[in-house]
C-alpha cells in the first residue's frame, strides 16, 4: 500500500471484483444472454493492454451452471501480471508484481469503462451489484513461533487461548493453525471490513498470511463514477487498517 512504501512488501496479491445482475431462467439458474459477446467485445477493447488470451478450464462449464465462474484471462503477456478475469456476471483484476494504488486505480477505471461499453451495443441492462477490493499478505513464521505468539507480538490484538480449556486433556494449547476472522460495518464507503489471518504458505514456507477486504453493498454501486469513487475510498479505508494493526516493530522489518 502507498501511504508508507515497503521495502519488504508482504503483499502476495490485490484483486478488485466486481459482480452484476443476470437474468434467471429457472430456479437457481442465472445467465447472461449476452456473455460470450460481451467477452469477445471487451478483450477487443482491452487487449492493447492485456493482448494475451487463456481459455480456462471452466470455460467447459454450461452456462447455466456458470453464473459467477471466471471463465476467460486477459494477461499482460504469458504467466505475466496484471490480468484479468471475466465470466458470467463477473470480472476481477489481479495484480502481485510491481503494485501501486495509482497504476491499480488506473486499471480498474480502464475495466470498467471497456466493461460497460461493452455492454453498450447490447438490449442488456449492466446492473452492478457487489464490489470487493482485497488485499492478500503474508509473512513468514520465525521457526516454531505458533501464530497466536506471532499475532500479539506483531498485531495490535490480543489472541488469549486459556490453558484451562484443556485442563486434564491431553490436547496441547498450541495450535497447530489457525484461521480467525473479523467482519466490521463501514459506513464510507458503504460495506464491510473483512479482516482474515490464517497459517499458509508463502514461497513454500510456513508462513502468516492476513487479508483484509472490502466489501460493498448493493446499494452503495450504481454507475462508473460510483464505483471508482467506492474502490478509492475502500482503498484509503484498508491502507489505513493496515497500518493501524501493525506494532511498531514489525512495521520497521517491513520498511
Amino acid at each position: 500500500m502507498e501511504a508508507k512504501m515497503l521495502k519488504n512488501s508482504p503483499l502476495i496479491e490485490v484483486i478488485f471484483e466486481m459482480r452484476w445482475e443476470l437474468v434467471e431462467i429457472a430456479p437457481m439458474q442465472l445467465i447472461d444472454p449476452n456473455y460470450k459477446l460481451m467477452v469477445g467485445q471487451l478483450f477487443e477493447r482491452l487487449k492493447d493492454t492485456y493482448p494475451y488470451y487463456e481459455q480456462l478450464p471452466a470455460s467447459s462449464i454450461p452456462d447455466e451452471a456458470a453464473a459467477y465462474i471466471v471463465q476467460h484471462r486477459f494477461r499482460k503477456d504469458k504467466d505475466k501480471w496484471p490480468l484479468v478475469q471475466v465470466g458470467p456476471g463477473i470480472v476481477t483484476l489481479n495484480n502481485v508484481e510491481q503494485y501501486s494504488w495509482s497504476d491499480f486505480e488506473k486499471r480498474i477505471l480502464q475495466l470498467i469503462n471497456a466493461l460497460f461499453d461493452a455492454y453498450s451495443n447490447t438490449d442488456f441492462e449492466l446492473r452492478p451489484s457487489s464490489l470487493l477490493l482485497r488485499y492478500i499478505n503474508g509473512v513468514e513464521l520465525d521457526g516454531d513461533e505458533d501464530i497466536i505468539s506471532f499475532l500479539n507480538q506483531n498485531f495490535r490484538m490480543n489472541v488469549n487461548i486459556d490453558e484451562k480449556i484443556f485442563t486434564k486433556t491431553s490436547v496441547s494449547s498450541l495450535p497447530l493453525g489457525a484461521d480467525l476472522r473479523f467482519y466490521f460495518p463501514c459506513d464510507q464507503p458503504k460495506g464491510t471490513v473483512n479482516l482474515r489471518f490464517a497459517q499458509g504458505k508463502k514461497d513454500s514456507k510456513d508462513s502468516l498470511i492476513w487479508e483484509l477486504q472490502m466489501q460493498g453493498a448493493y446499494s452503495a454501486v450504481k454507475s462508473q463514477q460510483e464505483i471508482i469513487q467506492w474502490c478509492v475510498q475502500a482503498h484509503e479505508t484498508l491502507e489505513h487498517a493496515f497500518f493501524g494493526m501493525l506494532q511498531e516493530v514489525f512495521l520497521r522489518r517491513l520498511e
